[in-house]
């Protein structure tokens, strides 16, 4: 299962569930009133992966086994929801607990679902969900201010007061704290409050392709009923009836927003395999996700780039030219590396 997740979030009835039950073909319950959802569904969807299908050719495995994102589903957000309405306090938790957010913004007409906002408009429904979002993370500041103004007041901890103070301020003028100019140490030093608008966001316009909508936010569109039709389809059908999905495209979206890498291993031809990874980690985090022992056990690995493994023809190939790679417990893992761990 992977490590890392997406939440589903939005306003009731903007096919949020719609959206899941496409991407996971998980049986979810849809109905056309609030807060159908109450517990999140949770599913696994496989990043598309054109290098790891490129190296499966010439491998020629057994099995070929791609990278996973959970997705999960959560339910809808209403104003007032970091006051507890509507369950407000149980969805915001349940977002802080993914590493991104997928907001989808309902532009479809539909009179048999009702619309919760009394109109189409997306900016409006956005700005409720941020609103909700950084009012979440002001009390979170403001806890955090009056359980550290209580302590002892040592340098350290001057330090973090003055930073979330600074924080507290462009929150207080609407700013997401992914829009602020935080250092990478400032970004370390608030890390354990797991911030919501911290968060990296995607947005995704539910759309019938009817409805005329303008936003000053980018996003993706989608008709998310369709894609749900599309999702019921085998490959061979799509090709037929000449009809591709943009799910594909929205998972690669919410992967690259991540800050993630990925990284292969082939196993000795019987497996060829894609595994993701936080940028900047090294080969023992890389060795522990393949296998929990390969951490402890790790004597070195051999590496190639994935493009060169193509070009030689395989793994016995490039061994034999000498062209992989010794590296020891200090080697950061670089995005397409193919590794065999020795232990």
């Amino acid at each position: 299962m992977s490590d890392f997740s997406i939440g589903i979030v939005g306003l009731p009835n903007v096919g949020k569930s719609t959206l899941f039950k496409a991407l996971t073909n998980i049986s979810v319950e849809i109905a056309p009133y609030p807060f159908t959802t109450i517990n999140p569904n949770i599913g696994i969807v496989p990043i598309p992966d054109e290098r790891l299908e490129t190296l499966a050719k010439i491998v020629k495995p057994e099995r070929v086994t791609f990278a996973t994102l959970k997705i999960v589903d959560i339910a809808g957000l209403i104003r007032g929801a970091h006051k507890g309405e509507g369950l407000g306090n149980q969805f915001l938790a349940q977002i802080r607990n993914c590493d991104g957010i997928l907001m989808v913004i309902r532009a479809f007409q539909k009179e048999s679902v009702e619309n919760v906002l009394g109109e189409i408009n997306p900016d409006k429904e956005i700005e409720i969900l941020h609103t909700e979002l950084l009012m979440k993370d002001l009390e979170v500041i403001e806890n955090a201010l009056n359980k550290l103004e209580k302590g002892e007041r040592e340098k350290e901890t001057e330090k973090k007061i003055s930073l979330l103070k600074k924080i507290k301020e462009e929150i207080g003028r609407g700013k997401l704290i992914s829009q602020l100019d935080l250092s990478q140490e400032e970004k370390k030093e608030i890390k354990e409050y797991q911030f919501l608008t911290q968060k990296p966001i995607i947005y995704l316009f539910n759309t019938d392709e009817k409805t005329s909508f303008s936003s000053k936010f980018n996003g993706i569109l989608a008709n998310l009923k369709e894609e749900e039709e599309i999702a019921q389809l085998t490959i061979e059908e799509r090709k037929e009836l000449g009809v591709e999905s943009i799910l594909d495209k929205l998972i690669v979206a919410c992967y690259n927003i991540l800050n993630l890498i990925r990284f292969y291993t082939v196993a000795k031809g019987k497996e060829v395999r894609s595994w993701i990874l936080e940028k900047g980690k090294n080969i023992l985090e890389a060795a522990e996700i393949v296998h929990s022992d390969f951490k402890e056990k790790f004597i070195k690995a051999e590496i190639i780039k994935w493009e060169k493994l193509v070009e030689v023809g395989g793994w016995k190939e490039a061994k034999g030219r000498g062209l992989l790679k010794i590296v020891g417990k200090d080697y950061i893992v670089e995005d397409g590396d193919v590794i065999e761990f020795k232990i």
